[in-house]
């Protein structure tokens, strides 16, 4: 399973070489009606110039054609910083950018840690925009520097999705789906669900089957075993900051009913697929983004309480809802506080679509046609003839 992850990572990056390539023909200006006689008023839309796309590890391939993709297609050149944890992907990629013939200089990769290569980049007044992908405390790291110099940012940052399950939701496929987000790549993403609120009535229901099939994940090393649910997280700072969050919620009160624990296994950073319930809204597990295998689970009466709690956040990146109430649906839709919203939905997002975060979870965004935008300048001409030749 973990190495059909994997290839569907490079896959994926493929297609969206292709949808951006595709998409270099669709992006418009705009021509607008004058006051003046004999006057045309156009809006071009024009390159940035100098693109910055900084890295993390979760996802070392996609991110590169997330960033080089947009930034290419209008015209700009780009400068790319991996993370220092997942430089090797990169440096691979480096090799197929010169294989195809790209110009030397139109795309440049740069090992380093943040501190030093990606401070450069984010500093230098050579930069036109800066587009980064991270956590919100190294978007607000950016924006400080990019001040220097008024540089665009571009920042997709942290999330602590809530995802809703209400008492008509088809609770197997919503269990399911759940899961699937929760271990996807380890849980290691920002849009994986976060935080579970279920509706009262079904809440034994649901966390008995969540526990079961979640206690049911196999774990181990995707190099040695193909047929594995999960692999480890990144490193041992993630792997202890998971660790310690289960273990300060448990100690808050916490009741585990599935995983919890460390797994010894060679070669990696292993924690246990965990469900964590009697945890409170204001709860350092409930509120901090743990980004691991860990889901606490919490229960509401009514979908006013759920909505409340779900905005009871400081990161608004994706959320989620499972009902087959249309009514339900739409307010979730509406009243949710979050860059996206899947209703009876995997939480992942489309390559056409819009990837970007309200609150402290990002400013601008990816994918789509306004992940595009975000890499033009506005132009606008005022195209004046003379007066006197105005007809009518």
């Amino acid at each position: 399973m973990l190495t059909s992850l994997a290839m569907t990572e490079i896959l994926f990056s493929a297609d969206y070489f292709d949808y951006m390539g595709s998409a270099s023909r669709t992006y418009e200006g705009e021509i607008l009606q004058s006051d003046n006689p004999n006057e045309n008023i156009l809006i071009a839309k024009q390159p940035i110039g100098v693109a910055a796309g900084i890295l993390p590890w979760n996802f070392p391939f996609f991110l590169i054609a997330r960033k080089m993709g947009p930034a290419l297609v209008t015209g700009n050149t780009i400068v790319l910083k991996p993370s220092s944890d997942t430089p090797n992907l990169a440096l691979e990629f480096a090799k197929t950018v010169k294989k195809v013939g790209i110009p030397k200089g139109v795309v440049n990769i740069i090992s380093g840690r943040g501190s030093i290569v990606g401070d450069e980049l984010t500093k230098n007044n050579k930069i036109g925009i800066i587009s980064l992908t991270g956590a919100t405390s190294s978007g607000i790291r950016v924006m400080n520097a990019a001040a220097t110099h008024l540089a665009k940012v571009s920042l997709e940052l942290g999330g602590k999705a809530p995802g809703i399950i209400c008492s008509d939701a088809d609770i197997d496929f919503a269990v399911q789906s759940i899961i699937d987000s929760r271990i996807d790549n380890n849980g290691q993403i920002c849009n994986n669900c976060e935080r579970l609120y279920v509706q009262e009535d079904i809440a034994d229901e649901v966390i008995e089957k969540l526990s079961k099939k979640l206690s049911e994940v196999t774990v181990g090393d995707p190099m040695e075993h193909e047929d594995i649910g999960m692999g480890p997280l990144i490193n041992q700072a993630a792997l202890d900051k998971v660790s310690g969050l289960v273990d300060r919620a448990v100690e808050a009160g916490g009741k585990i009913t599935a995983g919890g624990h460390i797994l010894k296994i060679k070669n990696g950073f292993y924690f246990e697929p965990t469900v964590i319930t009697n945890v409170k809204q204001d709860s350092e597990i409930v509120q901090n983004e743990v980004f691991g295998p860990v889901l606490p689970v919490l229960t509401f009466k009514t979908l006013d309480d759920a909505i409340e709690m779900a905005n009871d956040t400081k990161y608004g990146l994706t959320s989620s809802i499972f009902t087959q109430n249309l009514d339900t649906a739409a307010r979730a839709a509406n009243e949710l506080e979050a860059g996206e919203t899947y209703i009876n939905r995997f939480n992942f997002e489309a390559m056409n679509g819009s990837h970007a975060g309200w609150k402290q979870s990002g400013i601008g965004g990816d994918d789509g046609k306004h992940g595009i935008e975000e890499f033009l300048n506005t132009h606008t001409i005022y195209l004046q003839g003379h007066p006197e030749n105005a007809k009518g």
